[in-house]
């Protein structure tokens, strides 16, 4: 595919987001006509001034100190407009861009999981970071030329032509020279830009990680081993990078030798014009027209010179792009709902992750309402995919999902997520105090609620010796509590949501026996008249469960009570004495 035409329909998408600052545009334009004019003006001054440099002893002073002091004024003009400018762009640049990301932020929130789960979260990150900051660069580099180099290009082309048609003529023929260098450059070294920011997206995704992770690095020793694979990409990123920097950074010394044959071109045709008394062509005049010729070419040179920056930024928006055109989760209507009871049925379900590879097929249970449901069974069995399916996190293939009668797939997701409060295995704080991560769920929760959760989660100490309660920050990640006060916070979050249906993902899994019994005693106590799903490994946590599930490659092998499948002697119980045989 051409990538030129890529490029032109990448631009024409974000202009949007540029024109949307109409009046500063506008405020921008008027400056660069000023900041143009008066360059163009300051080559005409010259051209005068030399002019007056007849030979020894006959020099118009007066006339030279004036064109001298209209010169400093018109370069003062010329200053203040061209900072003026650039101050403009910089705004529109950051606020075009800041606008990009809110709506991919945006956007990124209505992906379904589907899509976090097939794509490095550090390749989505740097998208948001390297990609777009890549843009605001580019924009604000060439925001000045813009403005100031058109009204440059027009008003030097008609200077020249009152001052030659002969020389404007050798003018045009060489310029265009530059754009169709510009040009091919760009068409050849445009994929290698496309690279450079994939593989900059796939080594911020490796760096995230391992940083995040960095005690299971230690622990298996690990250091070594990361380290050669971060220099393989490095070095491939080392490559392309080179490659498309040398490439584009052609452009531009290719250009200005394009330019300096004009000047040469001028310098011949202009001197037989003199010679042969044609045209009524000075020295000045020569003078001037070298400059007009190099204002001419000036803005398409300096477009050359930022050609790496326009390509970097190219490539940030076909990935920005990218993540915008990613399918969302279909928009649904919210309808009325009445109060949840918590009566759960599926029919006849099937679901697979990949279409050549089924997990569930054809399954069917009910959980009435009320009930403590837990899941067992070995890793890989479809605990999780139920959780995933009736969240709506992933939609059946075949079948259907009942909640009170009503197919899960009526309600919106928000309605359905809504009316579950989760708490799982991977424990998740963000960078904010004890209050902002409890009352996740429930913003407007009183501080009663947050301490009598804290209470039964027996958390309420530890935030009572806090510094400030629960005003305290808790460090990027919690990384000042210990992975239970994290598993314990999440728990009370959770109870301070208070849904009417809980998801329980071996929610007391980094706890320690005592305060995992104690936290049992608060999950009895919370799911009360709740239909809750329990999914655990470790059976001493389910044995009050009304159903136990036994799954096996998305099927339901064994289901009962503890007591039930215990005198079964199947599935269950030789998991059971694995774990508490003698």
């Amino acid at each position: 595919m051409n990538k030129k035409k890529i490029d032109f329909a990448t631009l024409k998408r974000f202009m949007p987001y540029l024109t949307l600052h109409t009046k500063i545009n506008f405020v921008a334009l008027g400056f660069g006509i000023i900041a143009g004019g008066a360059s163009v003006y300051l080559t005409f001054l010259i051209g005068q001034g030399i002019d007056q440099l007849i030979g020894p002893g006959q020099v118009d002073f007066t006339i030279l100190r004036n064109i001298l002091l209209a010169f400093i004024a018109v370069l003062l003009l010329t200053s203040f407009s061209q900072w003026f400018i650039q101050r403009l762009g910089n705004h529109v640049a950051y606020e075009s861009v800041n606008r990009l990301r809110k709506d991919a932020f945006k956007h990124l929130n209505q992906l379904p999981l589907q899509t976090y789960d097939q794509t490095p979260h550090g390749s989505l990150m740097s998208r948001f970071t390297n990609d777009l900051d890549q843009v605001s660069v580019a924009i604000g580099a060439v925001y000045q030329q813009l403005f100031t180099g058109l009204t440059v290009i027009i008003i030097a082309f008609i200077f020249m032509l009152r001052l030659s048609i002969v020389l404007t003529i050798v003018v045009l023929c060489v310029t265009p020279m530059i754009f169709f260098v510009s040009y091919w450059v760009a068409k050849r070294s445009q994929n290698d830009f496309a690279q450079q920011q994939q593989i900059v997206g796939e080594l911020t995704s490796f760096i995230n990680e391992r940083v995040s992770n960095q005690s299971l690095v230690k622990a298996f020793r690990q250091e070594a081993n990361n380290e050669a694979l971060f220099d393989l990409s490095n070095k491939e990123l080392q490559v392309k990078g080179q490659r498309a920097q040398f490439s584009s950074s052609l452009t531009n010394p290719i250009s200005r030798f394009v330019d300096h044959l004009a000047y040469i071109a001028i310098g011949l045709v202009g001197a037989w014009l003199i010679f042969n008394d044609m045209g009524n062509v000075t020295v000045g005049i020569i003078a001037s027209f070298t400059i007009y010729a190099t204002q001419f070419s000036k803005p398409f040179i300096e477009l050359s010179g930022l050609m790496t920056q326009i390509q970097s930024a190219f490539a940030g928006l076909a990935r920005g792009f990218y993540l915008l055109d990613q399918p969302i989760e279909t928009p649904e209507a919210k309808i009325e709902l009445p109060a949840i009871q918590g009566n759960v049925i599926f029919e006849h379900v099937d679901f697979a992750y990949e279409a050549s590879r089924p997990l569930i097929q054809d399954f069917s249970f009910e959980a009435k309402p009320g009930q403590t449901i837990a899941i067992v069974g070995r890793t890989g069995a479809g605990k999780s995919t139920l959780v995933n399916l009736l969240m709506r996190f992933y939609d059946v293939q075949a079948g259907r999902i009942l909640l009170d009668g009503r197919d899960v797939k009526e309600i919106s997701r928000n309605q359905l997520r809504q009316n579950f409060g989760m708490v799982l295995q991977d424990t998740w704080l963000f960078d904010d105090t004890l209050r902002e991560n409890l009352t996740y769920g429930r913003p407007d929760a009183s501080d009663d609620a947050i301490y009598a959760a804290l209470q039964k989660t027996e958390m309420l100490e530890y935030v009572m010796d806090a510094p400030k309660k629960l005003d305290t920050p808790i460090g990027h990640y919690g990384v000042k509590l210990s992975e239970g006060q994290r598993q314990l916070l999440t728990i009370a979050r959770t109870m301070i949501a208070n849904p009417p249906m809980l998801i329980l993902d071996e929610a007391t899994s980094s706890v320690d026996p005592l305060t995992e019994k104690k936290i049992q005693d608060a999950f009895l106590e919370l799911m009360k008249g709740k239909t809750s799903f329990v999914i655990a490994h470790r059976l001493s946590t389910i044995q009050a469960a009304d159903q136990i599930l036994v799954m096996e490659q998305g099927q339901i092998i064994e289901q009962g009570t503890h007591e039930e499948l215990l005198h079964d002697k199947g599935a269950y119980y030789e998991l059971y004495h694995a774990q508490f045989q003698e």
